[in-house]
């Protein structure tokens, strides 16, 4: 049981890294389609701004991932709570409130970094403002991430 619950923790972990992270998208207003003759001209110009606004934000200490760690560990503090309260229940069903304590535990900890794994592609709110603020004074105009 416990060696199950460490891997299952293990995979949800790796997980975390493997997302692409979102990307700012821009209008195609009169600066971007003058930033190069073809769209992939356009878009290595764009590529090669963002990446100087990304560098720049981290310069001045804003990360992407910042907080990333703490959201995971109380995500998976309150599964685990939750899960343990519900497997006690089922167990005490089941004449073996321990055995279903730990299995809820277990059970409620791994979909709490699995459901932080699903959201980990978003950056740090302030790391995308600062990269969208960075592209506008540039003279793009950025509409969103994805």
């Amino acid at each position: 049981m416990r060696r199950l619950a460490t891997g299952l923790a293990l995979v949800s972990l790796l997980g975390l890294g493997g997302c692409a992270m979102t990307r700012p998208v821009v209008y195609p207003n009169e600066f971007y389609l003058q930033s190069g003759q073809t769209d992939d001209q356009r878009k290595t110009a764009l590529d090669q701004s963002i990446a100087e606004c990304e560098e720049l934000a981290k310069q001045t200490g804003v990360t992407p991932a910042a907080g990333r760690t703490e959201q995971a560990a109380k995500t998976a503090g309150v599964g685990a709570v939750g899960g343990a309260a519900a497997g006690a229940v089922g167990g005490v069903i089941g004449g073996a409130p321990g055995i279903g304590a730990a299995a809820g535990a277990a059970s409620g900890a791994i979909w709490g970094l699995f459901s932080q794994a699903v959201n980990s592609n978003q950056p740090n709110p302030a790391f995308a403002n600062f990269v969208t603020q960075c592209l506008a004074q540039r003279g793009y105009q950025p509409v969103g991430w994805q």
